[in-house]
């Protein structure tokens, strides 16, 4: 034979019809025990490869599962958070033998962009990471009926969707029990993005827990998930209330950005100002001092969430959008 093996071959060799040849290699759907094994033989002595596209054309899937992120790249390419997310996305879509696509955008003309790509239905599915309220994600893909997940509980049509999270609410309330715990009675937040789920819950954990102790909640800043937004939200903190001796951050990479400001305001850590972090990534580990956070479970969460989108794929989940939320854990070290 000249050039690559064809379709009809392979049904020629196989004794049947082209539609099932078709059929058979392209999931086995109503072709009988005997035809598909006939079939799975004269591929393997032809060395017949399925056309990507036409495969694509019957069974209607990519083969391809869209991280989406709303986010400016460099942020993405800069917060260690993103890069621990994609690897545990990337690693149970290997098991299936699925591609990963990252869609990154900013709002506007790339947001829009995005969006035509998702409606076009390019991917099977998307897991959305790090949205905020504007975006409306949760509305346009629960609208166009695309199979997703998000990692994060939306703060617009969350009963549409299905999400994975942890408990940012218990989380926030635990960091501030550990500073009113060691003593601290100004304490004050770094919060995260207003327009942010996890922003918005971690600070009310932290009130609620100030408010129990008889504290004031007044000591607020919010910050950008950024190192250089940490340290910007401190400066503000110091301006205002010179007498802070306790210090919530809503993520390590802001509470990177706080102490590299405390120090150089001459604010000792812990002794002058104790200061807690939130999702025990890596550089928790390696501050000066080393940084007592709330682990968030960000690969485990991602891998759930990459999980229930392979079940939605497959027809194995529920009608019902799957919520799953995990719990936080603090970790001590030095700084509280």
């Amino acid at each position: 034979m000249d050039g690559s093996p064809t379709l009809d071959e392979v049904a020629r060799v196989a004794g049947v019809s082209r539609a099932t040849a078709s059929r058979a290699i392209n999931g086995g759907h109503r072709v009988s025990p005997a035809a598909l094994a006939a079939v799975q033989r004269a591929v393997t002595s032809l060395g017949y490869s399925p056309n990507p596209a036409a495969r694509s054309l019957v069974t209607r899937r990519t083969g391809s599962v869209a991280v989406v992120v709303p986010e400016p790249d460099e942020r993405v390419f800069s917060d260690p958070f993103f890069a621990r997310t994609l690897r545990s996305v990337n690693r149970v879509l290997a098991e299936k033998d699925l591609q990963l696509v990252l869609l990154l955008a900013r709002p506007g003309e790339e947001e829009e962009r995005m969006l035509r790509y998702l409606r076009a239905r390019h991917v099977d599915g998307a897991i959305v990471v790090s949205h905020h309220r504007s975006d409306s994600l949760a509305d346009h893909l629960a609208g166009i009926a695309l199979p997703c997940v998000f990692v994060g509980r939306p703060l617009s049509s969350g009963d549409k969707v299905a999400y994975v999270d942890t408990d940012n609410v218990g989380g926030g309330r635990e960091a501030a029990t550990v500073l009113v715990e060691r003593g601290c009675r100004r304490i004050g937040t770094v919060a995260g993005p207003a327009d942010m789920s996890a922003g918005e819950d971690r600070l009310a954990g932290w009130r609620d827990a100030l408010a129990a102790a008889g504290l004031a909640t007044d000591a607020v800043e919010h910050g950008d998930f950024t190192e250089q937004g940490g340290a910007a939200a401190a400066e503000q903190l110091l301006d205002r209330h010179p007498d802070l001796d306790g210090l919530a951050v809503a993520s390590d990479l802001m509470a990177l950005g706080a102490l590299r400001v405390l120090a150089a305001h001459g604010r000792r850590v812990p002794d002058d100002v104790a200061v807690v972090g939130y999702d025990d990534i890596g550089l928790a580990e390696t501050t000066d001092p080393p940084l007592t956070t709330i682990r968030n479970p960000i690969g485990l969460m991602a891998e759930r969430a990459t999980r229930m989108l392979l079940e939605q794929l497959d027809g194995t989940s529920d009608a019902t959008p799957v919520r799953m939320v995990f719990p936080p854990a603090l970790v001590r070290r030095a700084s509280a």
